[in-house]
């Protein structure tokens, strides 16, 4: 899993019938600092994420399964979780004492 700050939303007219309920945003993946990192993703949300907001993500197979076990969806990533707050000791925030 990773936490990633939702920068936007994907509207998409047409799309498979496994994905059309699905609502999309984009988010920006946060490294050990909490700034950016890596490349913008896609993710499927079923918690209801707003814009600005800090979510934890999970990708790969458990994306797939996340909305149902019987049937794999064609999706990469999924929002499984809003932080509403964040707890990190200095040192691995890159801050020194």
């Amino acid at each position: 899993m990773l936490l990633a700050k939702v920068i936007g939303n994907v509207w998409s007219t047409k799309k498979l019938d496994k994905i059309s309920a699905l609502r999309l945003l984009l988010i920006q993946p946060m490294g050990d600092d909490l700034k950016p990192a890596g490349n913008v993703l896609v993710a499927a949300d079923e918690v209801g994420a707003g814009f600005g907001e800090m979510v934890i993500v999970t990708q790969g197979a458990p994306a797939m399964q996340a909305f149902t076990k019987d049937e794999l969806i064609p999706i990469d990533a999924v929002v499984v979780g809003i932080a509403d707050n964040l707890e990190m000791a200095a040192e691995v925030a890159g801050k020194k004492k």
